[in-house]
């Protein structure tokens, strides 16, 4: 059971979209790691070699709009991004990143109070980020959400169903 995420933070504005995550070029390409090493190169070419597992992205809105390529959620997971918190998300890419298995987080509140580096708990029990002794609080994942991220994403969710209903 996924209870808290902690790690670094890397701040990003408004309207990222799926081009900036995952740039079109590399549509080609099919192997997840790969993929990983071209996660968020539109915004900085370098990015992906800054990653670290555990990295937790704090964005603005209308986090993943553009296309629906599910390539930049999975982008996202293998280069080792553990969850992103945004204002708001596009709804393709929030079904794409669940599906994948990397959590999403909406809150208002916390891009404005934290900084490029600062460590964050992610809180899942709870429903509350934390920052130093501030708690921000955000709208808790349901059950079946939560099931999808603990198995590692939605085709692992099913099979996890699949053999119990045999």
């Amino acid at each position: 059971m996924i209870e808290k995420m902690k790690g670094r933070v890397w701040k990003l504005g408004d309207n990222i979209d799926t081009d900036a995550i995952y740039p079109g070029k590399y549509l080609p390409i099919i192997d997840a790691e790969e993929m990983a090493k071209h996660a968020l190169e539109g915004i900085d070419k370098d990015f992906p070699k800054k990653i670290k597992r555990g990295d937790i992205i704090v964005a603005g809105r209308n986090f993943g709009c553009g296309s629906s390529r599910e390539q930049a959620a999975t982008s996202l997971k293998f280069a080792g991004i553990s969850c992103i918190i945004a204002k708001s998300f596009s709804r393709i890419f929030f079904r794409n990143a669940i599906n994948q298995g990397l959590a999403l987080v909406q809150s208002k509140d916390l891009l404005e109070n934290v900084g490029q580096g600062d460590q964050i708990t992610v809180d899942f029990s709870s429903a509350k980020i934390i920052f130093k002794d501030e708690e921000f609080p955000f709208p808790g994942l349901d059950e079946f959400v939560m099931g999808i991220l603990e198995d590692g994403g939605l085709i692992e969710h099913t099979k996890k169903i699949l053999q119990k209903s045999k």
